[in-house]
């Protein structure tokens, strides 16, 4: 019998044993506590309130003994997630799920800049009396029939100079008026 599978089945039986887990945590002090976090949420807790602590470590174990969210509270947070902080959707995310754990519900992603335009927007910009033109994808920029991260690194292509990429295609305006 291999170690993984004397663990699984410990851990089985500890969750079938929910009430007593719950009533073991109002014994446990603050270190008890972080320590029993860093076992069941695989990583160390920032916080040293017990009563939080307490909370989150039985939602944790009930999570655990019969299952995380119902479907439908998954879809809504699928559907505003990109409105929820980030903290909140590094924390819904868990990679490395495997068989039987629920997959991940959202994958972390950058919040988009509101200066840009939505992708497939075409920028025109004029230089040196040469026309130029770099469209918005979802993630970067094209120009020239090569994708890059910023519209600053094209700018630099451009003009063989540093440049702020908003600025030199006229998305951002010097001064007040920019900030207007």
């Amino acid at each position: 019998m291999n170690k993984t599978a004397a663990r699984a089945r410990a851990s089985a039986r500890e969750l079938r044993d929910v009430p007593s887990q719950l009533a073991e945590l109002d014994a446990m002090n603050v270190g008890a506590l972080a320590e029993k976090y860093r076992e069941l949420y695989g990583e160390p807790t920032r916080s040293r309130n017990k009563d939080y602590l307490k909370k989150r470590l039985a939602w944790r174990i009930q999570e655990l003994a019969e299952g995380g969210l119902p479907p439908g509270a998954i879809a809504l947070i699928n559907k505003f997630g990109d409105q929820m902080p980030e903290r909140w959707r590094m924390r819904l995310t868990r990679p490395g799920t495997t068989e039987g754990e629920a997959p991940p519900l959202l994958q972390p992603v950058e919040p988009r800049d509101p200066r840009l335009p939505p992708p497939g927007t075409v920028l025109r910009r004029v230089f040196e009396g040469a026309a130029h033109e770099v469209t918005v994808c979802a993630e970067g920029f094209e120009y020239d029939g090569t994708r890059y991260k910023t519209l600053s690194a094209i700018a630099q292509h451009i003009t063989g100079t540093r440049w702020n990429g908003f600025l030199f295609f006229g998305l951002k305006k010097r001064g007040a008026e920019g900030a207007a």
